[in-house]
């Protein structure tokens, strides 16, 4: 299962699953909200049991900016972007774990951001949900571990996606010329990589990745 399945990176995590030969959910917002729990509960319960004996990955990766300087920044910005970037993973990622828990398997991605350890300017509020997220996974990587679930965080790079799209040119220059390789990061190339911790990399849980190449 993929939230934010109409995005870019979304859309590439599902394509490569399904290359791998998974059965793949990827509601879009319209399907389902992830920052509402009734949203949440309904769209687990409404898959009865096929999803409960059958989820294997769930790929936290809804997300949403608005982008604006702390002081000129509004309440209900700060609060919408934490509730749909930061509760919407929890109330996902405690639907799964019920049935994770239960059945002693199952593994979380959630996508993070390069700006939860950065805090640029004008993301105070994208910046701190992100940065929630890696001790979310980390507090269900230790709550799973021993039910053999397991919870990572990915942090995908700047991407040239509709996510991105109004970003200043010169925002974009500056994250570029950061990037050791001098080139950005694809959907597909972090789409690869999720697929590849989750088949073939079962030992690790509880880590945050960094996909592309800023020091």
């Amino acid at each position: 299962m993929v939230t934010g399945g109409e995005g870019a990176l979304g859309g590439a995590i599902a394509s490569e699953l399904r290359h791998r030969g998974f059965e793949v959910l990827a509601p879009g917002r319209g399907e389902l909200d992830v920052a509402s729990a009734e949203s949440v509960d309904r769209y687990f319960s409404g898959r009865g049991e096929a999803l409960a004996e059958r989820l294997e990955l769930l790929v936290n990766n809804a997300g949403i900016r608005r982008d604006r300087v702390v002081v000129k920044m509004r309440e209900a910005d700060w609060d919408e972007v934490l509730r749909v970037n930061l509760r919407g993973t929890f109330l996902c990622s405690r639907a799964a774990m019920r049935h994770f828990v239960r059945r002693r398997s199952g593994h979380i991605v959630n996508v993070g951001s390069y700006s939860g350890a950065a805090g640029p300017a004008g993301q105070g509020n994208y910046a701190a949900a992100k940065a929630g997220l890696v001790a979310l996974t980390r507090s269900l990587a230790k709550e799973g571990g021993r039910r053999g679930v397991r919870a990572n965080c990915i942090l995908p790079g700047w991407m040239e996606t509709r996510f991105t799209e109004g970003v200043a040119a010169a925002a974009r220059e500056a994250a570029l010329e950061s990037h050791s390789l001098g080139r950005l990061n694809t959907p597909p190339e972090a789409a690869r990589f999720i697929a590849f911790l989750h088949l073939e990399m079962g030992a690790v849980s509880g880590q945050v990745m960094q996909l592309d190449s800023r020091i």
